[in-house]
């Protein structure tokens, strides 16, 4: 399993994956006021693996 979380990693632009922690900025917009008019949207935090 190592050999396969280092192969996505170095596939990824931000090489690394990303941790439970850096879902919180999304979690608390969606979670707030701030997100009242945000309606059927995608929203993809992956490290830039789409951007490429």
């Amino acid at each position: 399993m190592k050999a396969f979380e280092q192969t996505i990693a170095s596939l990824t632009p931000m090489g690394r994956k990303g941790t439970p922690k850096e879902l919180r900025g999304l979690v608390v917009l969606l979670a707030s006021d701030a997100s009242s008019f945000i309606t059927g949207q995608v929203f993809t935090q992956d490290g830039g693996w789409t951007s490429t």
